[in-house]
């Protein structure tokens, strides 16, 4: 890919576009909000498939476990939306991460993300939204590298340029693969979590406000944040729901970004400042305000 194509696939863009999804639904709360607010921007995403991702923390027994618990969550997000006609598009991705830069992981969610991809161009790609490891997407890469070509991937991974570490949850759980992906010629966005995404955040009086009760899918989200994360030590705690401002990248012009060098994550827990790779486009401030008003239009006012 030229240059000058990187960059032109590196602009915001705007209109319709085709999308997939790639998501750890069953890690934490905000990854529901996520997939729920990219079905509902049907005027500006088709989404062309949604993938379950791999996750292990306290919510699961083991990476596998976790993608067969968030492929569950997918179908039950997509229930609550009115949208069962779209699980015919979820497909179960990897159970374990990269071994190695080398070698792919093979699920139906890799192999069909890199036979996917041959139905785009440089000219009209298919955008990849990754909210999880990025394992699937690594090996879809691996399987097949021409798909750089076609493609453009928004990841939520790693923290800001400026920040301590990279030991953010996406990207520490497979830094194998996230040098893949930062590696492969693909043109990536990034949405840097700590310094950058952590300003948006909801509360539970915004939550009470602008959710309880409205519609069974906003109650669902709602009081999967109040009930998992309010602190009953603390009167006032806010929860930052993450990875909607991902699927921000295809509906409106919700941050500032810039254009800079991609910083390869190394397996110490740090970028490597003094190798940059190819253009990226960076996130760097959260318009929380206007994206905020966008989701809750998008959830609660938007009929199913």
């Amino acid at each position: 890919m030229t240059e000058k194509q990187l960059l032109n696939n590196l602009e915001l863009p705007e209109g319709m576009h085709d999308a997939v999804l790639d998501t750890d639904t069953y890690n934490e709360i905000d990854d529901q909000f996520a997939l729920a607010y990219m079905v509902r921007s049907n005027d500006r995403i088709r989404t062309r498939a949604i993938y379950a991702a791999p996750f292990y923390n306290k919510n699961s027994s083991s990476p596998e476990d976790g993608m067969e618990k968030s492929y569950a969550e997918i179908l039950k997000v997509l229930d609550l939306c009115g949208r069962n006609d779209m699980k015919d598009l979820v497909f179960k991705g990897s159970k374990t991460y990269l071994l190695d830069e080398n070698t792919a992981v093979e699920s139906p969610a890799a192999r069909h993300l890199a036979e996917l991809a041959d139905e785009y161009s440089a000219d009209d790609p298919l955008y990849v939204i990754v909210i999880g490891a990025i394992t699937n997407v690594a090996s879809a890469l691996l399987i097949n590298p021409s798909m750089a070509e076609k493609c453009v991937v928004v990841w939520l991974g790693g923290h800001s340029h400026d920040w301590r570490d990279t030991k953010e949850f996406n990207m520490v759980q497979d830094i194998a693969a996230a040098r893949v992906v930062f590696s492969s010629g693909v043109p990536v966005v990034q949405f840097p979590c700590m310094g950058v995404v952590d300003n948006f955040s909801v509360s539970e009086p915004e939550l009470n406000e602008w959710f309880i009760g409205k519609n069974p899918l906003a109650d669902y989200l709602a009081r999967n944040v109040m009930d998992h994360y309010k602190n009953p030590k603390c009167i006032s705690w806010t929860k930052v729901i993450w990875d909607v401002t991902a699927v921000s990248w295809l509906t409106g012009k919700f941050f500032t970004y810039k254009i800079k060098p991609i910083l390869l994550p190394n397996y110490e827990g740090c970028y490597d400042k003094e190798a940059p790779g190819q253009l990226c486009a960076y996130v760097n401030n959260i318009n929380k305000a206007k994206l905020m008003e966008d989701l809750i239009k998008r959830l609660v006012e938007q009929e199913a």
